[in-house]
This record gives structure tokens, sequence and C-alpha cells, in this order.
């Protein structure tokens, strides 16, 4: 049973995926939410290449190769299209610190979170903050998305680790739910982020 675990449990190195080129990954990306319904994510350090600004996407992928970047940026911009898909459900969970991490000058990351709280407005979506002033019991956390309930994906700044296992998907259907109910949504989120954006141009 321990081999079977392993062998659904797939490593996906970062150089290895660099070397390969930023647009594999993005492809592959695509054909998940193509050929899946619902998604759960939950974001602890930085926001996900779906909910970004353009300006957000290009600063990810500062440290890519020059030459794959604008393949990149576009790939990733036009992943986006598949939020306004409503056949599809998609809640994300993010933390505060995700929603406010500097990765672009204040001006660019108030538009940044202005772009979170307009999507709390789509019917399909469901986005929740976690402000640094709730409390919750927890282990060490990290990101990670869950594909309807047979794929999950964990990022790591290294690489991602692909868990296909029922048991380990399941284990992180559970995490997300606790963390779920810690997470403030709707009007409560719109209010927190129309704060952290007013710091921002402050």
């Amino acid at each position: 049973m321990a081999l079977a675990r392993i062998a659904q449990t797939e490593w996906q190195d970062g150089r290895a995926l660099r070397r390969k080129g930023l647009d594999k990954k993005q492809t592959q990306l695509a054909g998940l939410e193509a050929s899946s319904t619902t998604f759960r994510y939950f974001l602890l350090s930085m926001i996900t290449g779906l909910l970004a600004t353009p300006e957000y996407v290009r600063a990810s992928l500062a440290q890519a190769p020059p030459e794959q970047q604008p393949k990149a940026v576009a790939m990733k911009l036009d992943r986006q299209r598949v939020l306004f898909d409503r056949s599809k459900r998609f809640t994300f969970i993010m933390t505060e610190q995700a929603v406010r991490y500097p990765l672009v000058p204040p001006g660019e990351l108030a538009i940044q979170i202005d772009r979170l709280a307009s999507l709390t407005y789509q019917p399909n979506i469901r986005l929740g903050v976690i402000p640094m002033e709730v409390r919750f019991a927890s282990g060490a956390l990290n990101t990670f998305t869950i594909y309807d309930e047979s794929l999950a994906t964990a990022e790591l700044d290294l690489g991602a680790i692909v868990f296909r296992e029922s048991q380990d998907v399941q284990e992180l259907v559970r995490r997300f739910t606790s963390y779920e109910e810690h997470a403030l949504f709707g009007e409560q989120a719109r209010e927190y982020l129309g704060a952290w954006a007013a710091h921002c141009r402050r």
C-alpha cells in the first residue's frame, strides 16, 4: 500500500520545468482547468495567475528566462477565460499575506486588490480572505489546489507535488474545508480588500 501511494505521487522539479519551457506548464494547467469543474485554491503567500493583473503576472515571472517570459505571460492571461465559464465553480481562499505581498509597486498592488474585490461578484466564484487577526489552530501551511476531488497539487518554491491517491486528496479537502470556516466572504471580504487597497494608495 505504501508503494502504491508513492506511485500515485509525482514531483515536478521547477528547474526541469523551466528547461522544458514555461509554456509546457501553462499547457498542462490549461488541460487540468478544461477537464475539471470544481476548483479549490488555498493561497498562502501570493495571488494565483488566474486572478492576477497583467502587471502582477509579469512580475511573478521576472526570474524566468527572458526569452520565455512573453509567451508565458500571454498564456497565463489567456487561461483566465476559464473563470467566466459558468459551468465551473471556483473557491479561492487567500491569507492577508498573499493579498498584500508586495510583488508589484503599491499603486499596481492596489489595482490587483481591486480586481480581487470585483471577482467576488462573479456568481461561480467564491473568494475568501483570512485576515492576520483571525486565529485558528493548524499545522504548517502551504499553497495547494484541488481539482474536483481526483487530483491535487501542492506548490513549493522548488517545484510542485502532484497527488492522485484518494487519501491524500481527501486530506487536502478536509484542510481546505477547515480554512474555509475561518475565511471571510462576500461583503466582509470586500471590506478588508477595500481597506488593503486604500492602504496601498496612501
